[in-house]
């Protein structure tokens, strides 16, 4: 053992708060010159099939946060996918968050595609939009086409500087009934607002 070892183990023993600490060791690992074999993450459970629309929460870009908020619609869960809107402060959060859910009550599921975003900056704060085209298919089976631009907006995260924490956050959404491809109906761009 070198002096390393000794002090490392010394420590785990002396602090309680630091022995309850787990390194996991994978199973078997080859160590070559330059390279690293181990089992891939998840190597125990690749029997369970992936799921059809895994859990995809991103709020790092204008997309992401859209990509985000669809997914939600598609997994049925309203609370999230309202959660990436902005809402003011002093509403009925509640009466708001119902209609906002009851407005999905006969999506099964949603397709997107986004284009490119545009942003802005004014005074401490970034907006963004971006085009989208969306193709909602209905618990009846039948399917829905809509077209437009999304608004969000971010607090620049350095001067926010009290609880809580605001992240980026859809501030408005227009989007129309479209007929056509996803990719024929996607706006060209979106002007900042």
């Amino acid at each position: 053992m070198n002096k390393f070892s000794v002090a490392f183990a010394a420590l785990l023993m002396a602090s309680p708060a630091v022995a309850q600490v787990v390194v996991p060791v994978a199973a078997e690992v080859t160590v070559v010159p330059g390279e690293l074999e181990a089992p891939p993450p998840g190597a125990d459970d690749l029997e369970d099939p992936v799921p059809d629309n895994p859990y995809y929460d991103d709020r790092s870009t204008a997309a992401a946060v859209i990509e985000s908020l669809h997914n939600a619609i598609s997994r049925s869960e309203y609370l999230r996918a309202w959660s990436y809107f902005e809402h003011e402060d002093g509403m009925d959060q509640q009466a708001d968050f119902e209609a906002f859910a009851a407005g999905y009550e006969s999506t099964e599921s949603v397709q997107l595609i986004v284009g490119p975003e545009v942003s802005e900056g004014a005074a401490g704060t970034i907006y963004y939009t971006i085009p989208a085209a969306i193709e909602a298919t209905m618990t009846d089976g039948t399917t829905e086409r809509f077209a437009g631009c999304y608004t969000l907006r971010l607090a620049q995260p350095g001067v926010q500087a009290t609880p809580p924490f605001k992240p980026m956050a859809i501030t408005e959404g227009e989007l129309s009934p479209a007929q056509g491809a996803l990719e024929s109906i996607l706006p060209g761009s979106c002007e900042p607002q």
